[in-house]
């Protein structure tokens, strides 16, 4: 029998079937989420189909040339955009895994289209930027279908100079940088070495390189294994002689001999610091890549940018520029993976 009390004061909820009901995270309202419309999804295919329909409906204005190539084709494309983006947006489901990324990349994917909306007005149609040092987006298709073979050939060139360099440098600096930072003796040698040349730009070495190297090729190597090095060997040394001396302590306490101090104690420390300076050496070594091209190499994308500067050929200069960034941004994330893999271990310690 129910009294007054147990209506006002109903009996609590057990923890189990609270946990049960459905909150903002729980598989029902994710379900009800994919059932919903994807409203910013909805907004994107309504910018792609803007641009559509501004590229294919508004005549090309002709500056010195008849038109520029593959305008419907390009039209087209942000049509087909369009589409599955709506798609999407009515039948979130639809996109199964990928929904959850899709939402996070809604605000880009409207901005993307805007933006390149506003690029083929002000060039395609107003002719607002001139010719011929500003050209429209779909002239970077014409670049990728008439000189792609070329493209890829010195993105190739790029990225063999570029990694091969980053790990001579790399790994010059990881071992300096544990030697100055474990050896007193290396400290007083090395380290007013490293003050002295380290913050000079590897641009400026240039002219003195290519005398002592035989050949454009082994000098930008040289400069680029150089401006990695630097920050790698500072922050490795920094990183080496700021660990704990308690864990040496204890390692001595149980019978540890110098070198396992040095690679299972110092190194593993110090790793985190070691690729703050990888990540700070790519910076340098990007540079010295494109300069060292420009100035010696036959082949690459910093000849390729010289190349067609040198014929006032702007649109497969921004081809270039475009393949540059998705290169070296995908040189970025795969040593974020390496970072991540090598210091799983550290995960919840360390913050980044």
């Amino acid at each position: 029998m129910s009294t007054t009390a147990d209506k006002l004061f109903p009996p609590p909820i057990p923890v189990a079937a609270a946990l049960r009901r459905p909150t903002a995270h729980t598989p029902a309202s994710a379900h009800a989420e994919r059932l919903s419309p994807w409203w910013g999804g909805l907004i994107a295919a309504l910018a792609w189909g803007v641009l559509g329909s501004l590229t294919y409906a508004w005549p090309n204005k002709e500056v010195g040339f008849s038109d520029w190539a593959y305008t419907t084709e390009f039209a087209w494309v942000a049509f087909a955009v369009a589409v599955v983006l709506a798609t999407i947006g009515l039948a979130p489901a639809l996109a199964g895994a990928l929904l959850p990324r899709l939402r996070l990349a809604g605000p880009w994917l409207v901005a993307s289209a805007l933006g390149l909306a506003l690029w083929e007005l002000f060039t395609a149609k107003l002719g607002t930027l001139p010719t011929p040092f500003f050209a429209p987006p779909q002239s970077l298709a014409e670049v990728f279908i008439s000189d792609g073979e070329r493209l890829i050939d010195c993105a190739a060139n790029s990225i063999k100079l570029l990694l091969i360099g980053i790990g001579f440098g790399g790994g010059t600096g990881f071992v300096v940088g544990v030697l100055i930072g474990w050896s007193r003796q290396a400290n007083y040698w090395i380290h007013p070495v490293l003050r002295v040349l380290g913050p000079l730009p590897t641009t400026a070495l240039l002219p003195i390189s290519f005398y002592f190297f035989p050949s454009s090729w082994s000098t930008a190597v040289f400069l680029i294994a150089l401006g990695t090095a630097f920050p790698v060997a500072i922050l490795t040394w920094s990183g080496v002689s700021s660990v704990n001396k308690n864990y040496y302590d204890v390692a001595r306490t149980m019978g540890a001999s110098p070198w396992f101090l040095v690679l299972r104690v110092a190194i593993p420390a110090a790793l985190p610091q070691v690729f703050v300076g990888l990540f700070m050496g790519l910076g340098a070594a990007f540079s010295t890549l494109v300069v060292a091209e420009m100035l010696g190499v036959k082949s690459g994308l910093g000849w390729y940018l010289t190349w067609a500067q040198g014929w006032a050929s702007y649109p497969n200069m921004y081809g270039a520029l475009l393949v540059m960034a998705l290169l070296f941004s995908g040189v970025i994330s795969l040593l974020f993976l390496a970072r991540d893999r090598v210091l799983s271990w550290q995960k919840g310690m360390v913050k980044w």
